[in-house]
C-alpha cells in the first residue's frame, strides 16, 4: 500500500481516502474535481492591516523629520526630532522581518474555502472544505496521483498488473 498523503484528519493511500472517520475505497471513486468559494474579506482586511503596520514607522520617520524642519526650532531641538525620528524608523527591520513571515503564510494559506469533491457510488460527495490553501493543493494532488494509479473499477489485481507491464514485440525493429 502506498501513503500519498497523511495528516491527523486526512489520508490518502493507495486503496482509499480517509477524512476524519469516513473512509472511500478508491475502486468507488469514478471522479475529483473541486471548487472554490468566494474570498474571504476578513484575510484581505487582515493583510492590509499587516502592511500599514511595516508602512507605519516609516511614514510616522518621514512625518517626524518633516516636523523638525517645519518647525525651526534651535539645531539641538532639530537633531533630537529627527535622531527620534530615524530611531522609529529603523525600529521597521526587526519587525518587518516577523511582519513578512505572517504576510508569506496568509498568502499560502489562501483567502478562499476550497472543496474537494468526487463522485462515489454514483454520488457527488464532499471530502473536504478547508481555507488552507497549501493543505488543499496538496491533499487535491495526492487524491489525483492515487486515482490515477489505482486499477479501473472491477478489474482484478492480476489484470491491472498485466495491463501496467510494457509489452515486448517480436519481430523486426526498423
Amino acid at each position: 500500500m502506498t501513503t500519498y498523503y497523511d495528516d491527523r484528519s486526512v489520508q490518502v493511500t493507495s486503496t482509499a481516502i480517509r477524512v476524519d472517520d469516513r473512509v472511500y475505497p478508491l475502486a468507488e471513486i469514478s471522479m475529483v474535481w473541486h471548487r472554490r468559494g468566494s474570498r474571504s474579506w476578513r484575510v484581505l482586511a487582515g493583510r492590509g492591516a499587516l502592511g500599514a503596520a511595516m508602512a507605519g514607522p516609516l511614514a510616522a520617520a518621514v512625518l517626524g523629520v518633516g516636523l523638525a524642519l517645519w518647525l525651526d526650532r534651535s539645531p539641538t531641538v532639530t537633531i533630537a526630532i529627527v535622531g527620534a525620528s530615524v530611531l522609529v524608523g529603523l525600529a521597521v527591520g526587526p519587525v518587518a522581518d516577523f511582519l513578512f513571515e505572517y504576510l508569506d503564510r496568509s498568502y499560502a494559506r489562501g483567502s478562499r474555502q476550497r472543496e474537494l469533491w468526487v463522485r462515489c457510488r454514483g454520488r457527488h460527495v464532499l471530502l473536504l472544505r478547508t481555507g488552507d490553501a497549501l493543505r488543499f493543493g496538496q491533499i487535491y494532488r495526492a487524491v489525483q496521483r492515487a486515482v490515477e494509479q489505482a486499477p479501473p473499477p472491477g478489474a482484478t489485481r492480476a489484470a491491472a498488473r498485466a495491463a501496467a507491464r510494457p509489452v515486448r514485440s517480436r519481430g523486426r525493429r526498423n
